[in-house]
């Protein structure tokens, strides 16, 4: 047996509950609800936050399990977090940041948007006329420059992943691991080009194949320059 009071556990949940439900209502949160109460102190607010619900669950008589803890001296939560966890809130932070940019991305010059059309890992995709301009067409544009500063589809887990720094190289879709390397990209609102951290290439398209690739950054190529439905502003000069 190995001692070792500084890992961390993680926990792969099934895809369905091996047991049945107690008849209690939501039994996980008033779990969580216990757990966060004994041993949490303010931190438990960030619970709430994510899960306002939570509050006005009962989480049952936890007296005992609060005497244990005082008998035993425990030290506080935020001892917890500030000495051995100090670094998830780099990866987890309490309070998630703002996104940089959001919605369709669209080039100017040939006014087509990405549209990665719900395609999955390991896949390349290109531009299609925009949606917005085209009613009743299909497609998936609405796009998210997430705070991990990796790019995904609205609401999806699979982001664009860039392998290799060769001109041409293409973009494809790779599920989001939030830990940058090939999925960090940065966009100039000035240049209105997105930049490949890695690689440092950017977005470059072929608007009479409706392809995308990377290439070499040049201010002057229209073919580089990118358009976020919505940007903030503040985030992304503090990049």
């Amino acid at each position: 047996m190995v001692d070792a009071p500084c890992s961390r556990v993680g926990h792969i949940y099934r895809k369905f509950a091996p047991f049945p439900n107690p008849g209690i209502g939501d039994f996980v949160g008033r779990n969580y609800k216990r757990v966060a109460e004994v041993w949490m102190d303010e931190y438990k607010n960030y619970i709430y936050m994510r899960r306002p619900h939570y509050k006005n669950l009962d989480p049952g008589d936890i007296s005992e399990q609060k005497a244990l803890r005082e008998k035993l001296g425990c030290k506080p939560f935020k001892w917890f977090m500030e000495e051995i966890a100090f670094d998830q809130p780099k990866k987890y932070p309490p309070e998630e940041p703002p996104d940089y940019a959001m919605g369709e991305l669209r080039n100017p010059v040939s006014n087509l948007c990405v549209d990665t059309q719900f395609k999955g890992a390991n896949e390349r995709f290109g531009l299609s006329p925009c949606i917005k301009d085209h009613q009743g067409q299909g497609g998936e544009q609405n796009f998210v420059l997430t705070w991990h500063k990796d790019l995904r589809p609205f609401k999806r887990t699979v982001c664009f992943d860039v392998s290799a720094k060769q001109p041409g190289t293409p973009v494809v879709l790779y599920h989001c691991h939030s830990m940058q390397g090939n999925q960090q990209w940065k966009y100039d609102h000035r240049t209105m080009q997105l930049y490949h951290m890695v690689t440092k290439n950017c977005l470059d398209s072929n608007p009479d194949m409706h392809e995308l690739y990377m290439n070499p950054c040049n201010q002057q190529s229209g073919t580089q320059k990118w358009k976020f439905e919505h940007i903030n502003e503040t985030a992304i000069l503090a990049y």
